[in-house]
């Protein structure tokens, strides 16, 4: 029969002490979230008999899991991330927020700052020329009426062909495949790029090590990423996910949705194959000016 000790007096009031409870300085907020986190952990412990050596063993993966920065990774391959949004979802729908474009998550590659421009850009370097396949994207931005809106930002982001992001991928130039439009009076945005590339979890790091301990795969489908943002509306964070890829429908991030799969068309001609994806974003009007915003997740290059 397992021991339990959590719930008694003397263990509750060592964790109050051990989560700050017994000063006046500090985080009130912070008190609280240690002090429960003490406690489902205690909890946690007795109710699976956690050993010795498998409690050591996980705080050594959480060690090397930050040294190789792939804590946001994990948090998105658990499905935590998606779950935010869920819950976002549910409040949304509790307080009548309804309508536009489903959210989905950020994930960890966003890079603060990429060029902006009016209407129309190039997103590619050039670096992969006679490798990847040309793509054109456009679409709107709308309101919840489905009228355009001029003066929106899509701020975008993906991979290049072998599956990486550049700043995180010393060998890219910088901002390559990012970059912020301004959509035209008629909401429009437009892009010329090339087609992003799915892609793996480094098989040799410690999220896919979790992964493997699960019976899990660690792949992505084809995606693009995405900020759309306007003034008096809500800021969207989401997703496009590639038709046609095998792991559309199992994302092991989870960020595949309804309404968030766009549909690659491939085109011949003599000057090359090329791809078209059009993609139109509806907003929600913001309740106030904090909806307007991005969360104040940390983020790279990020001021503030």
């Amino acid at each position: 029969m397992t021991v339990k000790i959590s719930h008694t007096a003397e263990i509750q009031k060592f964790f109050e002490e051990a989560a700050g409870f017994g000063n006046d300085d500090g985080s009130p907020r912070l008190k609280r979230i240690i002090q429960r986190l003490l406690h489902d952990t205690a909890r946690l412990i007795e109710d699976l008999d956690i050993t010795d050596d498998e409690f050591w063993l996980a705080v050594d993966y959480l060690n090397r899991l930050g040294g190789r920065g792939e804590a946001g990774l994990l948090v998105a391959g658990l499905g935590i991330e998606h779950f935010l949004d869920l819950l976002q979802d549910a409040k949304d729908a509790e307080a009548g927020l309804l309508g536009g474009t489903p959210r989905t998550i950020e994930g960890p590659l966003y890079v603060a700052g990429a060029p902006i421009a009016q209407g129309e850009v190039r997103m590619d370097d050039g670096s992969e020329e006679g490798v990847a396949t040309v793509m054109f994207l456009e679409g709107q931005v709308l309101d919840p009426q489905g009228q355009p809106l001029p003066g929106a930002t899509v701020d975008l982001w993906h991979a290049n062909t072998k599956g990486t992001y550049s700043f995180f991928d010393q060998s890219q130039s910088a901002y390559n495949l990012r970059r912020r439009i301004i959509t035209d009076a008629e909401g429009r945005y437009r892009a010329r790029s090339i087609v992003p590339s799915g892609y793996g979890c480094d098989p040799q790091g410690p999220t896919q090590e979790c992964l493997d301990l699960l019976g899990r795969h660690g792949q992505r489908p084809a995606h693009i990423h995405f900020f759309i943002s306007a003034p008096g509306h809500r800021h969207l964070t989401t997703q496009i996910n590639l038709a046609g890829d095998k792991y559309l429908w199992d994302d092991f991030a989870y960020a595949t949705r309804d309404g968030l799969v766009g549909e690659v068309v491939f085109h011949e001609s003599a000057e090359g194959r090329h791809a078209e994806l059009k993609f139109d974003f509806q907003l929600q009007k913001a309740t106030d000016n904090d909806a307007e915003q991005r969360s104040g997740r940390p983020r790279a290059l990020q001021q503030g």
